[in-house]
């Protein structure tokens, strides 16, 4: 199959600051050579934050991801990433449902091979954040305001709900991906930032492994943030918008999946079982 991508979204000021970098080049080309601050740096994906025009800014650089990934993936069931377009797409989605994301501002594909795609996805600095995973790594010793940390619990347990409520799976669902708006709290407002969408799954309507998975990432990188039993049964009303009888009833075998997989998970990146609170 040839697959034919050539097309490019930028605001006329962004591509004239980026020419006067090479007049050779154009904006395409300038935007793959960016330099900046490097956060993520692997043979197929580069990520960055770079200053432009006053203004801070990420920028996610695929060049093809080759035909041994893709074949890898399709082998295991999997529909590979080829491009930053799936961020795209998944970043228009959560803006039509209303959900809080890093704001698009310029993307771009090109190539006619799967394997060998060029793009881009340029995205606003989000300021003043911290992801989940920092705000809670010292929860256990230094538990925080109960009534904060329930509305936090809730906001995420909604967030959740709307995303696999309209056929969405993020396939990379921990607590890092979860940013508060520190300027927000100030005023004791409690707004989230959902992340990292380069893997988001769209669908008319998730599929319950997709669903199950999602859960069993978000278990798992919570498992070391103090939480209660407690905790977790108003994560789950929230999420299932149902009484907590009618969730354990009739859902009781899809929620030991999601404990037996966050496990699973847990063993392999930590090297040894948790230790989860049943009180």
């Amino acid at each position: 199959m040839i697959w034919r991508c050539n097309s490019m979204h930028m605001p006329p000021d962004m591509a004239r600051a980026l020419a006067t970098a090479n007049v050779e080049a154009d904006a395409f080309e300038q935007v793959m050579v960016l330099s900046g601050v490097v956060f993520r740096d692997a043979p197929a994906r580069r990520t960055l934050r770079f200053e432009l025009l006053g203004k801070s800014y990420f920028a996610k650089l695929h060049s093809g991801v080759g035909w041994r990934e893709i074949f890898k993936n399709l082998l295991t069931l999997r529909l590979p990433i080829l491009s930053a377009m799936a961020e795209v797409h998944a970043i228009r989605k959560l803006n039509e449902l209303g959900m809080p994301t890093t704001p698009l501002v310029a993307y771009g594909c090109r190539g006619i091979s799967p394997a060998s795609l060029q793009s881009f996805v340029i995205t606003e600095d989000l300021g003043d954040i911290i992801s989940l995973e920092t705000l809670c790594a010292d929860w256990k010793n230094n538990p925080p305001d109960a009534r904060f940390k329930r509305r936090l619990i809730v906001a995420v347990a909604k967030i959740a709900r709307t995303l696999h409520g309209n056929g969405l799976n993020h396939r990379d669902f921990y607590i890092c991906h979860f940013c508060l708006d520190k300027q927000r709290l100030i005023s004791g407002e409690i707004y989230l930032y959902l992340i990292d969408l380069h893997r988001v799954g769209i669908r008319g309507k998730i599929r319950p492994d997709d669903r199950m998975k999602d859960m069993a990432a978000l278990y798992f990188s919570a498992m070391d943030a103090g939480l209660s039993k407690r905790d977790y049964l108003i994560f789950l009303c929230t999420y299932r918008q149902r009484p907590l009888h009618e969730v354990l009833s009739s859902e009781s075998n899809f929620w030991e999946k999601v404990e037996k997989r966050a496990i699973q998970l847990y063993l392999k990146y930590h090297g040894n079982i948790p230790v989860i609170n049943r009180v």
